[in-house]
């Protein structure tokens, strides 16, 4: 069993390289994020996935404050990637979504990450994939813990 300090080595060196490759892989086509801060690349990720979502529902799925989510969210609408729009139900609340262009290249970049996933889950086999849920349980979990310990 590897000591804690390599353990916490490991986990932020794999998920590091993970999330680097799964971007070198869907970089083939126009990238939507290029340019922008991770925050900011998040948020256009979210909305691309869920049009419409609303400012604050996108500020707690990020775990962001809603002023930190209110400032990116004008950056990027005065940047021309989102749009704000007023709910029809209630004007107060804010529905984000991606411009055409920009939702249209979320798409494809969305598409071929999950489709390079895909073909990379199709050489693992059976317990491979038990072990691989287990992990993205155990990741899930202390992912909430470090945000509740952060508030």
């Amino acid at each position: 069993m590897p000591s804690r300090s390599q353990l916490i080595s490991d986990l932020l060196g794999t998920v590091g390289r993970f999330r680097r490759q799964i971007r070198r892989t869907s970089s083939h086509g126009p990238d939507v994020v290029a340019g922008l801060t991770e925050s900011q690349a998040e948020l256009v990720r979210l909305v691309g996935r869920r049009p419409g979502i609303s400012v604050s529902q996108a500020a707690a799925e990020l775990g962001l404050a809603a002023n930190t989510a209110s400032t990116l969210v004008s950056r990027l609408c005065a940047g021309g990637s989102l749009i704000r729009e007023a709910d029809p139900a209630d004007r107060r609340v804010g529905r984000l979504r991606l411009t055409p262009d920009i939702q249209s290249a979320a798409d494809e970049s969305r598409n071929a990450r999950r489709s390079a996933i895909s073909h990379a889950l199709d050489d693992l086999d059976d317990t491979e994939i038990d072990q691989l849920t287990a992990g993205l349980d155990v990741l899930a979990k202390l992912t909430r813990m470090l945000q509740e310990r952060q508030t």
